[in-house]
């Protein structure tokens, strides 16, 4: 069965909380703290380790260490001439992890940088340029779709896409693309658009899929993702946090525990025709594995969507 035929996909938990917990020396970010992307080459096996981690859960789609890996973000820790080897390594680095596990997949991740074109942080066409070059890098190294994620504003959610689909078309190839916007606790991505907007805009892109990550937990995503249910014609990903962010003994700590995420998830499937579901900030392996196990056997409902 290939990728776009799965009835349900099971991508994996977080990248960034998860490293925060691991045992990463100083060395291995080779004066480059912060910078989770530059990992995939100085020190591979905490990269490897952490999918390896996910797919031992049960995921089924892993996502690249490729999150700030254009050159708008690399440029801050003087790394712009490294985004084809970046991209590469992080592909491959899923791919060892994978090994000769069957019905497993690699998605190459690609963030919205740290420049937003409709707060003028960046000109849309050097937005545009950056994530050509990143979608052309993770093409060909192998990966079986691309998620523009966290997208916090329309305009550069746009430009992404218009230059993944861009590089796609001149390629001949046919890769599906997910989106998937954050919604924050207000109601609105960032810069304010609201999710009718959000489907209203990406309604006429040959997108694969149309969700939701990071920013909240699931609750808070509940009247988003049944507008989606109602009105979006295609799949739906979900990929919360595990709950608000809460500091505990000075830490950063993500309450929802693991079942109750899963059954939350498990919600959206049933309730709402959700089909595509994994974890953002604070989802550990064992929230993966009580996802996968609260999952089996079940089938989306099947929607009807106003026109």
């Amino acid at each position: 069965m290939t990728f776009s035929e799965q009835p349900i996909l099971i991508f994996d938990g977080a990248c960034g909380t998860n490293l925060q917990l691991m045992d990463i020396d100083a060395d291995d970010w080779a004066g480059c703290d912060g910078c989770n992307e530059i990992l995939n080459i100085t020190a591979p096996q905490h990269i490897v380790r952490l999918h390896q981690d996910m797919l031992d859960a049960g995921a089924m789609v892993i996502e690249t260490d490729t999150f700030g890996a254009s050159r708008v973000v690399l440029a801050e820790y003087d790394l712009q001439d490294k985004v084809k080897e970046i991209n590469t390594r992080a592909v491959e680095n899923a791919r060892q992890a994978i090994g000769d596990r069957a019905g497993k997949y690699i998605a190459g991740s690609i963030g919205p940088g740290t420049k937003l074109p409709s707060l003028g942080h960046i000109e849309v066409a050097d937005l545009a340029d950056a994530t050509r070059e990143q979608v052309e890098a993770l093409l060909e190294a192998g990966v079986d779709c691309l998620i523009v994620e966290t997208c916090q504003d329309l305009l550069q959610t746009k430009t992404a896409l218009v230059s993944v689909f861009e590089v796609l078309e001149n390629a001949k190839m046919d890769v599906p693309v997910l989106a998937s916007v954050t919604i924050e606790q207000q109601g609105t991505m960032l810069v304010g658009s609201d999710i009718a907007a959000v489907v209203t805009t990406l309604e006429p892109f040959p997108l694969f899929s149309l969700g939701m990550n990071c920013a909240t937990g699931p609750q808070d995503m509940m009247s988003h993702v049944q507008y989606l249910s109602q009105h979006w014609p295609r799949r739906i990903s979900v990929i919360p946090n595990q709950g608000l962010p809460e500091v505990v003994d000075g830490k950063t700590h993500y309450p929802l525990a693991a079942d109750d995420y899963a059954e939350q998830m498990y919600q959206f499937i049933v309730k709402q025709g959700v089909s595509i579901v994994g974890g953002c900030c604070g989802t550990s392996p064992a929230h993966i594995r009580a996802l996968v196990k609260r999952l089996e056997g079940v089938q989306p409902k099947q929607r009807e969507v106003s026109a």
